[in-house]
């Protein structure tokens, strides 16, 4: 609001008894709009929104692209084809694939070695035993291979010396050698296999470059004795072998039976593949409305890939209205939720709205979140009541850390709206996301300790648990195919709810010190940390400037209930106290509470040159924070405590020693066409120059320390601290801070005035009670100098 001031009377010589009048004119609604445009905060965070809204925009249209679901998981809702396709159709391809592969024969190469040894030992069997009159004169070895006899032995010694003959053996055994290479002698297992398996009943026989077919059943097992004497026996008599040479050669091959064909493995898996791969794939025609899966189905691999078949033909043939519009609408809720939330931000948390980098940071963490949980959800679907209610009740706890409940409620709701939007998640979800919130947010009262934390991981970990049990029981049918499915999803997600619950409160105690930087705020932890007085700065105070911590102490213990009175940040109070005046630690002796009697240091100093040491302590007290990496809320106690007052004591002697030299020049007034001297206004300091440069007091618990402080030094230089006198000094007190405008920056009321006044008195009058004086004591207490208050400021 503007206002203009035109005073009535503006002539020079205008009557006294005009009165001033003043016009208030009401801002025009344009003139708003255009001031609320020229903020550089406000363009800071549109700009903040539209980066948001963008990226998260993007975020959701890439994740619900996706197939968000499965392999075993029960379907919740049922889906069905939007735009006519065809596919190639895995299983039948793959199934006519299998049966052309069974259908190739399996391919057996010749041992070579084998046959050639058994046609050679045949072909020789005459010339070796032809110079054996006897049996016994024929090798044991040959005897026992080809079972001779003396009439085997006599018809071999005949046809060894009959030339004719012998070409005629040696022809049979060529014919021999020939039929066994188109039937194959086996072992066992191969022939075993030959029978069994494939579906061709033909075999294919590679002898070198030469390529043939025959019958499996024509293969003869070596390891069964009966059916190779028969084979043999046959074999030999379609050659021509009789009587007693047939016995022989039957004898040589039973006797020492060696397989001529093995199974060519590599050979039989690259005559499969080909055949295979001949075989055309088989194509589906799909129609729009044909079902993918329905409602309580177990979704199995051929469904999930035709659902990702059914995506990705939509996205490439539907129209672009059709796509599009879909899209737009998820852009415009991610637009109306930031657009929501930066509402509440300007109208309801100016701590936020009045700060860019905290819009800022909130954004980018809900952005991550949304991001994260999205991408997560993408790459394991089966997770998602791990990753979607998890994540929003890790960012409610962060933002209940940084922020009161209310707005860690109103950033966690938009968050978990976001999430379920970008994830498409049913309502039951948001419900569970919104119930671990609730229950994050309110256990959590002020993180003071871990047990804080652990308590609230514990509850909200119950909470999901049963929340994520209960919305999987509501939400899939429960049918005799599909109730043992349900179960053990339905108590899967119970327990990865609870997991993600514990999880919160591992992944916020790691967070703090990031959120605390972030934000710019102290956790209860940290102050709990600084309170300890092996702290390094406090432990230098201890040993440099002991008054001066003693004093801290007992400004701590007064502004610590005076806090608690309000509904302040008491242990904020506590701490920022016991930090106030570490400044003092460099020049400890110039503050009264440090002085053990003796001479007064100020004594030999100018006022002037006195107020720059009491004031620095202010500045050495800031840079000390400072360089020790203490929080801001702390680093204002220091330099907030004194605000902007008057160092009084050093005024009045600036003052008063101004006023002699101010009688000397009037006792002497200077010449005629002298220059005229200054008037004593002009001589006499300016107060302004022996005022604290501040910054006043920004919050309650800085103005309440500001009270303590000033109290506690006073009240040390009352002779008999009386409950009444007391009272009546705090409210002095109190009365002069007020009217000096020291509590202006924050937001105290009178009655929050009134209630620290009282509860500053209770606790000083216990700490400054009087006591019975005993025979001998000295009953009165000499006075301390009037210049105490002020030196030990």
């Amino acid at each position: 609001m503007a206002s203009e001031q035109t005073k009535a009377g503006s002539k020079p010589k205008a009557a006294k008894n005009k009165r001033a009048v003043v016009l208030v004119r009401q801002r025009t609604l344009r003139q708003k709009a255009r001031d609320l445009i020229e903020h550089p905060t406000v363009g800071w965070g549109v700009i903040t929104g539209l980066i948001f809204a963008l990226i998260v925009t993007g975020v959701a249209i890439w994740a619900r692209e996706q197939p968000l679901v499965a392999v075993g998981q029960v379907m919740s809702r049922t889906r069905t084809v939007r735009v006519p396709f065809s596919t190639t159709d895995a299983q039948a391809t793959e199934r006519e694939r299998e049966a052309a592969r069974q259908r190739s024969p399996r391919i057996y190469a010749i041992d070579e070695a084998a046959l050639d040894d058994v046609g050679t030992s045949l072909t020789n069997l005459p010339a070796s035993v032809a110079g054996a009159p006897t049996l016994a004169e024929v090798d044991e070895r040959i005897r026992e291979r080809f079972g001779l006899t003396e009439e085997v032995l006599a018809s071999l010694t005949t046809l060894a010396e009959n030339e004719v003959a012998l070409e005629a053996w040696r022809s049979r055994v060529h014919r021999l050698t020939e039929i066994l290479e188109r039937r194959p002698l086996m072992d066992a297992p191969t022939y075993q296999a030959a029978l069994q398996e494939g579906l061709n009943r033909r075999i294919e026989l590679h002898n070198g470059s030469d390529r043939s077919m025959v019958v499996r059943e024509e293969a003869v097992n070596i390891d069964d004795a009966a059916q190779l004497e028969v084979a043999i026996r046959r074999i030999a008599s379609v050659v021509g072998f009789e009587g007693t040479l047939a016995e022989a050669v039957t004898n040589r091959l039973v006797r020492s039976p060696r397989a001529t064909y093995v199974f060519d493995a590599e050979a039989t898996e690259r005559a499969r593949e080909q055949a295979a791969l001949a075989v055309s794939p088989v194509r589906r025609e799909y129609a729009v409305g044909q079902t993918i899966f329905t409602r309580g189905d177990v979704l199995n691999e051929s469904q999930l890939t035709l659902y990702r078949r059914e995506l990705k033909e939509f996205h490439d043939t539907a129209s672009t209205m059709r796509i599009w519009t879909t899209r737009l609408g998820i852009g415009a809720t991610v637009i109306g939720l930031t657009a929501l939330l930066g509402s509440y931000f300007a109208a309801l948390c100016p701590r936020i709205s009045r700060r860019a980098a905290r819009m800022s940071w909130i954004a980018a963490l809900v952005g991550v979140a949304t991001a994260g949980a999205a991408a997560l959800t993408v790459l394991d679907p089966r997770f998602v009541m791990l990753i979607v209610p998890g994540t929003v009740a890790l960012v409610a706890v962060l933002m209940r850390v940084a922020y009161d409940r209310t707005t860690a409620g109103a950033i966690a709701g938009v968050c978990a709206v976001l999430i379920c939007l970008a994830t498409e998640r049913p309502v039951g979800v948001l419900a569970v996301c919104l119930l671990g919130m609730a229950m994050a947010i309110g256990t959590l009262a002020e993180v003071r300790d871990r047990r804080e934390i652990i308590r609230m991981s514990v509850l909200t970990a119950i909470t999901l648990g049963l929340g994520s049990a209960l919305v999987g029981l509501i939400d899939r049918p429960m049918t005799d195919i599909s109730a043992q499915a349900v179960l053990r999803q339905t108590l899967g997600e119970g327990a990865l709810g609870t997991l993600g619950g514990l999880a919160v409160g591992g992944i916020t105690m790691f967070a703090l010190p990031f959120v605390e930087r972030a934000f710019d705020i102290t956790t209860g932890m940290t102050l709990i940390e600084l309170r300890d007085p092996k702290q390094p700065l406090l432990r230098e105070m201890q040993q440099r400037a002991p008054g001066t911590y003693n004093h801290s102490l007992n400004v701590a213990s007064i502004a610590e209930s005076a806090a608690e009175s309000i509904g302040a940040d008491s242990l904020l109070t506590y701490v920022g106290c016991l930090y106030h005046d570490i400044g003092k630690i460099n020049k400890p002796e110039y503050f009264v509470e440090n002085q053990r009697g003796g001479e007064n240091r100020h004594d030999k100093l100018s006022p002037a040159m006195s107020l720059l040491v009491i004031i620095g302590h202010v500045k050495d007290g800031v840079e000390m924070a400072r360089e020790h990496d203490l929080p801001p809320p702390i680093v204002h106690f220091i330099e907030a405590h004194h605000g902007t007052t008057l160092v009084e004591y050093f005024y009045r002697r600036a003052r008063e020693k101004a006023k002699p030299q101010s009688d000397i020049a009037e006792a002497n007034p200077a010449p005629k066409g002298d220059a005229k001297p200054e008037r004593d206004a002009d001589r006499l300091p300016d107060e302004v120059d022996y005022r604290y440069p501040g910054p006043r007091p920004r919050t309650k618990e800085v103005a309440i320390t500001m009270l303590s402080d000033a109290v506690e030094s006073a009240t040390r230089t009352l002779p008999e601290p009386t409950p009444a006198r007391i009272e009546a000094l705090v409210r002095q007190i109190a009365q002069a801070r007020l009217m000096d405008g020291q509590f202006d920056d924050c937001d105290l009321t009178l009655a929050d005035v009134r209630t620290i006044c009282d509860s500053i008195s209770k606790t000083v009058s216990s700490i400054y009670h009087g006591r019975i004086s005993y025979s001998g004591e000295q009953t009165k207490k000499p006075k301390p100098p009037a210049a105490e208050v002020e030196k030990s400021a």
